[in-house]
């Protein structure tokens, strides 16, 4: 699949706000991190800016951006529909949250913290559940992907917010989890590489079975069905080498190990010094995560590309 920039950006940096906005949420109604209200403030504005961002960026990737709002009304079958419903409902308790804390009502604010995580818990999913839905990308049709969303997210958040925390002084916990995230995040990229790169499963569609010829024995197409690029084969037989492919890989486990080895390396550091560590870690894994993104898109291939000759 042509992994497009607006939706590498969207995924990437949505995901990373609402990583945030669950954190925060979430450890903050616990007392785990700082309870300040310029802490929840500089935190929240901050996923806010990412979520935005990332939907902002969405959009780039519709024909007609000003029929978006259309998208909402089909939520009872699409979960592009269900991720925008939730994307903005999710607006209401992060607003409200930011309100409390102006205000310095902390049992609003805790309540609307935790509203707000799960929120940001269901928007996720629901854009995991887009690609997963989808039976004829391989690459994508696999009960890993919403799980592997919800940890990419949260691994960005948790580093981001460990870098905010390390800057009021407390951090540890937070980078902690963080480091946690970036090991659960490498081995569920390793487990789902290994999945796509397995043998593909019985009754996967061949280019003998979408043509019907089986019958007669292996086949080829001759000539192709159309003498020049189509969008068919510009967006969905996109092709990355295969030197390409293994570079990006080692990039991206490079990415989230680094990020997660200055998570560590932060722990016994006392105050806000952990921020020299955790503010690259949180920059790392954002880059790492851009990588992550354009990589699983260029690794899918639709069943159309069948027809083309290409694999499923």
């Amino acid at each position: 699949m042509n992994p497009a920039p607006s939706i590498v950006v969207f995924t990437t940096l949505s995901g990373a706000g609402y990583g945030v906005l669950f954190w925060l949420g979430v450890l903050r109604a616990a007392g785990l991190v700082p309870v300040s209200p310029a802490f929840g403030l500089t935190a929240l504005v901050l996923a806010l800016l990412l979520i935005t961002a990332g939907l902002l960026s969405s959009l780039k990737h519709l024909g007609r951006p000003d029929r978006a709002w259309r998208a909402l009304s089909q939520w009872r079958s699409s979960w592009l529909s269900r991720e925008g419903v939730a994307a903005v409902a999710t607006y209401v308790p992060a607003l409200l949250l930011g309100l409390a804390l102006l205000d310095g009502n902390q049992p609003l604010a805790t309540a609307m913290g935790l509203l707000a995580a799960a929120g940001a818990v269901a928007t996720v999913w629901c854009t995991g559940m887009i690609y997963a839905c989808l039976r004829t990308v391989r690459q994508w049709h696999l009960p890993m992907v919403p799980w592997g969303y919800l940890v990419f997210a949260a691994f960005c958040g948790a580093t981001i917010l460990a870098a905010l925390a390390a800057l009021h002084g407390q951090a540890r916990f937070v980078a902690m989890l963080a480091a946690i995230a970036g090991g659960t995040a490498i081995a569920m990229k390793r487990a789902y590489w290994d999945a796509i790169d397995a043998p593909p499963p019985a009754g996967t569609p061949t280019i003998e079975s979408a043509t019907g010829l089986g019958r007669i024995g292996p086949t080829r197409p001759l000539d192709p069905p159309h003498t020049e690029q189509t969008w068919l084969t510009r967006e969905m037989a996109f092709r990355v080498a295969r030197a390409h492919r293994a570079k990006l890989r080692r990039l991206t486990i490079a990415g989230f190990a680094l990020s997660t080895a200055l998570a560590v390396l932060a722990l016994p550091v006392p105050g806000a010094l952990s921020a020299l560590a955790l503010v690259p870690a949180a920059a790392l894994a954002i880059a790492a995560m851009l990588v992550e993104r354009w990589l699983m898109f260029a690794e899918a291939t639709h069943t159309v590309a069948l027809f083309y000759g290409g694999p499923a």
